[in-house]
């Protein structure tokens, strides 16, 4: 290669490396934005907006679990007003049937008397669905989201039928322990960017809940961002530059938490573990926390932060595991150290 070649190259990835820095921080302004748009109706539970917030910037779908008034439908309800979203809600119940959720086809007579089937879509045709309580549907109504989650369209009588651009689901679920509620089947859970553990909030926060939605004003969200804009950062993210050290800290995660994978412990305490897909998410979740605060590569730290929620609906434990009292979150943590 010339000398001029040479130079036309660096000159181009200087250019270019200028032009990420320059959207990457465009795209800061508009998630602080975000940030604070959302915080205005949202108290506290910094933690949960940032892992819902980075699993949509990653453009995935994400599960938020906890028991009742956490405000899990206010979040997303709000996340859809400030992210210009088109949001429609499915509350589901036991009765709920799969065409329900995706639509279906009724036969139509023209005024010649000729018969023809017209598609009637369901609300899963949004950017963003909310399936609140999805755990208390059956797990054949749960099984209709199976295909647009993954592929981004739905199949009715042998017809498909795109979804909109960009398409989210954020469901609420409530703990399993409770009455009326059906496990999610493991094939949908792994569709699952992320689950989002919702706790109870701090007393700071709780005081202000008190005293600010008790009254006869009440914050509400207001719109910040649009639908096209949401899907450039979503570019963006999926064209940050991943450090080879971070990819290897992924691979040696996930796979050290499959069993037969060498690992002893995970041997004796893991019955079924994650995916591929399982390192998609992580690659992709690490890129869209480290711009979430000011980045523009992941390191190992987001990992680690990450590997939780990315890995805990993906993995299920031994009965022994299960008898001495451990959960998932145990099996994670101890991975996670070992990562060094």
């Amino acid at each position: 290669m010339s000398i001029i070649a040479r130079d036309q190259q660096t000159n181009l990835k200087v250019a270019s490396d200028k032009d990420m820095v320059a959207e990457a921080e465009a795209a800061l302004a508009d998630i602080a934005r975000i940030r604070e748009g959302v915080g205005m109706v949202i108290f506290g539970q910094e933690a949960v907006i940032e892992r819902v917030l980075v699993a949509l910037l990653a453009g995935g779908h994400a599960l938020l679990v906890g028991v009742p008034g956490l405000a899990k439908t206010k979040l997303v309800e709000t996340l859809g007003v400030v992210l210009g979203l088109d949001a429609r809600r499915v509350q589901f119940t036991p009765d709920l049937m799969p065409s329900d959720i995706l639509g279906s086809e009724v036969m139509e007579q023209d005024e010649n008397g000729r018969r023809s089937f017209r598609f009637l879509p369901g609300p899963i045709f949004a950017q963003l669905l909310m399936a609140d309580e999805i755990n208390r549907a059956s797990p054949r109504t749960q099984s209709a989201l199976l295909q647009s989650m993954q592929e981004y369209h739905v199949t009715v009588a042998g017809q498909r039928h795109d979804l909109p651009s960009p398409f989210h689901v954020l469901a609420t679920q409530n703990p399993l322990e409770q009455e009326g509620t059906y496990p999610l089947p493991e094939a949908q859970l792994d569709r699952f960017l992320m689950q989002v553990d919702i706790l109870y909030p701090e007393l700071d926060a709780e005081r202000r809940i008190l005293l600010e939605t008790t009254g006869t004003g009440e914050a509400r969200p207001a719109n910040v961002l649009s639908p096209e804009r949401l899907k450039e950062i979503q570019l963006l993210i999926r064209r940050m530059p991943v450090p080879e050290s971070v990819v290897e800290a992924i691979l040696a995660l996930v796979r050290s938490a499959r069993p037969g994978a060498g690992h002893p412990e995970t041997d004796r305490h893991v019955s079924w573990g994650p995916g591929p897909r399982a390192s998609q998410a992580l690659t992709l979740c690490a890129r869209a926390r480290a711009l979430y605060d000011g980045r523009l590569a992941p390191s190992v730290d987001d990992v680690r932060a990450l590997a939780e929620p990315v890995l805990q609906h993906r993995m299920a434990l031994t009965f022994a595991a299960r008898a001495e009292g451990m959960t998932v979150r145990d099996v994670i943590a101890r991975l996670v150290k070992g990562l060094g």
